[in-house]
């Protein structure tokens, strides 16, 4: 031990001492700075942050917390501005309503059901409704000055008053006549009015052959319905037997019609609703048509007072359409049943005629002039 002490002077150790101190002292601060500079470690499967990390975690849910409000007044606007554009429309409406009247509409969509009438008592009764339509449909609502065919041609006739169009069309030999009816059907009506220059076209589809003409009219095997035929039924055929009028109309190139007479064997209903909602009224001049009072007819359902508010309502219909009654005539030689009743002793038939008090016959040539 002496010998070592004899060996290394005291100053070098101190020396040594000195720079080892030194070495560790900057060794420890090193390490201190790297670990402040370091991420967090882990305790217990949760972060320690620091306050730095706090300050910027405190800031980031403020920003997130305005942006919510932000994003919910800006819904809440949006719904508001929604809300006054809506208001806004509805009253543009209500003000293009106001003025409808001197602008011109469009053209109305096709209607599907007619507009029944109010009933003729709180009661609801058969004897009611029948009271109100025979009172209806006996009752004429315009004179007519000339009639032509109630002698000789039945229970038929038309009106050649010179205040309807009628009379003006045979002068100017463009009348046109449609009858429907069965092949025992009295024709003198249609052949005064061939005999007077009118076109003539009698419908009867048990005829033998597609199309005829004879004695100055045509004959047809064909007769008017409320609907066409189904097309897969119909291709198997070279003629449709039933056509609605407005398909006639269209296949025979024909506008309007001066005279539409129809015996329809209680199809006289459906026929005319047909009529009222596709708006073909419009291209008839006069209407002469049987009515069948002792069932409801085809197609024509609910209980007695019902078919009868049905029936007045079609002929509300036809008044509606401009259509008024100049003749009423009822053989006094059918049965009295009303519905299978005796109600009020009416007749199981009548023959009514109506003239179209606003006729405007179409001025454009037929496609096809007979």
């Amino acid at each position: 031990m002496d010998m070592w002490k004899d060996r290394i002077p005291v100053g070098l150790l101190l020396r040594l001492s000195i720079l080892l101190t030194a070495v560790c002292l900057g060794v420890h601060l090193y390490l201190d700075t790297s670990w402040q500079g370091s991420p967090a470690p882990l305790a217990s499967g949760r972060p320690i942050h620091s306050d730095q990390n706090r300050e910027q975690q405190t800031r980031m849910i403020q920003v997130s917390a305005e942006a919510l409000e932000q994003d919910k007044n800006f819904k809440i606007s949006f719904l508001q501005a929604l809300k006054r554009d809506s208001q806004a429309r509805r009253k543009d409406r209500d003000h293009e309503d106001l003025l409808s009247p001197l602008q011109p509409r469009r053209k109305q969509t096709p209607r599907w059901h007619i507009d029944l009438q109010p009933w003729a008592s709180e009661s609801q009764s058969l004897e009611d409704e029948a009271k109100r339509f025979l009172s209806y449909i006996t009752t004429p609502q315009v004179s007519c000055a000339s009639l032509a065919g109630a002698e000789g041609a039945g229970d038929w006739a038309v009106c050649l008053d010179p205040k309807y169009s009628l009379i003006h069309r045979i002068q100017s030999k463009h009348c046109r006549v449609y009858s429907f009816g069965l092949g025992v059907d009295n024709k003198s009506l249609e052949r005064l009015l061939s005999g007077s220059g009118c076109e003539v076209h009698c419908f009867d589809p048990g005829l033998e052959q597609p199309h005829l003409q004879k004695a100055s009219m045509w004959f047809h095997r064909l007769s008017v319905h409320w609907r066409d035929p189904n097309p897969a039924v119909a291709a198997k055929h070279q003629y449709a037997n039933t056509k609605k009028l407005a398909t006639i109309f269209n296949d025979f190139g024909h506008r309007d019609v001066d005279v539409l007479k129809a015996d329809m064997e209680s199809a006289e209903w459906k026929i005319l609703e047909n009529l009222v909602l596709e708006g073909v009224l419009d291209s008839v001049g006069q209407l002469l048509l049987e009515l069948h009072l002792h069932w409801a007819g085809f197609e024509v359902s609910g209980n007695d007072p019902s078919v009868v508010r049905y029936w007045f309502s079609l002929l509300k219909e036809l008044e509606r359409a401009n259509f008024r009654l100049f003749r009423v005539h009822s053989n006094p030689a059918r049965p009295h049943l009303f519905l299978h009743k005796n109600v009020l002793n009416a007749s199981s038939a009548y023959t009514l005629s109506w003239v179209n008090t606003q006729r405007k016959p179409s001025r454009m040539p037929d496609k096809n002039r007979q």
